[in-house]
C-alpha cells in the first residue's frame, strides 16, 4: 500500500481518529502529528488557528502524504479552506463526514469554544437535513482536564454534567462528540445520559469515507491494531506522548520530536 495518510491534532485526541482508521484499514501507512507545544487549540483565536493549520499542513505535505484526515474539530471548523488550499491534495474531514449521516432531528454537539462559536456543525447539518434542530455546547474545561493526568474522575464528571444538562433540557435525541478528545469520555458520558440518547463519534464516519482512498476493508474479527506503518510525531515532550499512546494502543510506539518550520 503506497498511499500515505496524514492526520493531525493538537494532542492525544486525534488518536481516537487514528484508532478508528486503523480499526477499519489495518496496516494503513500513516503519519500522525500531535502539535503538543500548542495544545489546546480550542481556546485560541480564529486567526491563530488558521495560521497553525497552514504550518501543520505544510509540514505534512513535506512528509509526502497523499491524503489528509483532519483529526481536529477546531481546525476543521475554522480552517478547512486553509487546509484544502495549502495541501493541494484530497482532504477528508470530521464535520462533513458525520453531518452527511445524521438520522435524528434534534441534535446536540459537545465542542471546544472555538468550534461551538463557529456554528459549522449546525450549518452543515441543517444544510444536509433541513428542519433539523442543532444546539452546539461549548465545553472549555474538557480538553485541559483530559490532557492533564492529574485531573480526577469527579472533576470530569462534574464538568461533563454541566455541559450535558443544557442539551438534555432541549430534548436532544443524539449528541455528537464534536472534539476528538471527547470519545475518551464515552463511558462517563454514556453513564450520564438517558439510554435513548445516542452518542455519535465523527471518527467512525471519517474512517468509512476513507474507503475511497484506502480501499474496502477486509472483514477480519478480533484483529489487533497495528502501528507498524504509522509514524507518530509531536512538537514537544515525545516521552510523555509515548506513554499516553500506550494507553490507546496497548504498545509503546516510537515518538519523534519534530519542528514544523521548513
Amino acid at each position: 500500500m503506497n498511499l500515505c495518510l496524514g492526520l493531525f491534532d493538537s494532542g492525544i485526541g486525534g488518536f481516537t481518529v487514528l484508532r478508528k482508521v486503523l480499526d477499519r484499514h489495518y496496516g494503513a501507512n500513516c503519519v500522525y502529528l500531535g502539535d503538543t507545544a500548542r495544545v489546546p487549540y480550542g481556546e485560541r483565536d480564529v486567526q491563530e488557528i488558521r495560521e497553525i493549520a497552514m504550518e501543520v499542513v505544510s509540514w505534512l505535505v513535506r512528509q509526502k502524504v497523499s491524503v489528509i484526515a483532519m483529526a481536529c474539530n477546531t481546525t476543521n471548523s475554522l480552517a478547512f479552506d486553509v487546509v484544502k488550499e495549502t495541501s493541494g491534495i484530497p482532504v477528508v474531514d470530521l464535520i462533513s463526514s458525520i453531518s452527511e449521516t445524521i438520522e435524528d432531528r434534534k441534535i446536540g454537539v459537545l465542542a471546544t469554544p472555538a468550534t461551538a462559536a463557529s456554528g459549522v456543525y449546525r450549518q452543515q447539518i441543517e444544510y444536509a437535513y433541513p428542519g433539523t434542530e442543532v444546539w452546539e455546547q461549548s465545553c472549555p474545561s474538557l480538553v485541559p482536564l483530559i490532557e492533564a493526568k492529574t485531573s480526577t474522575g469527579e472533576e470530569l464528571r462534574a464538568a461533563a454534567l454541566e455541559y450535558l444538562t443544557p442539551l438534555l433540557n432541549k430534548g436532544v435525541e443524539a449528541i455528537i462528540l464534536g472534539c476528538t478528545h471527547y470519545p475518551l469520555l464515552e463511558c462517563l458520558l454514556r453513564d450520564l445520559l438517558p439510554e435513548d440518547v445516542k452518542l455519535l463519534d465523527p471518527a467512525m464516519a471519517l474512517a468509512r469515507k476513507l474507503d475511497t482512498f484506502l480501499g474496502t476493508p477486509e472483514r477480519i474479527n478480533n484483529r489487533q491494531i497495528s502501528l507498524a506503518n504509522t509514524r507518530i510525531c509531536v512538537t514537544s515532550d515525545p516521552s510523555l506522548f509515548a506513554d499516553r499512546a500506550t494507553e490507546f494502543f496497548g504498545m509503546k510506539p516510537e515518538v519523534e520530536l519534530v519542528s514544523l518550520r521548513s
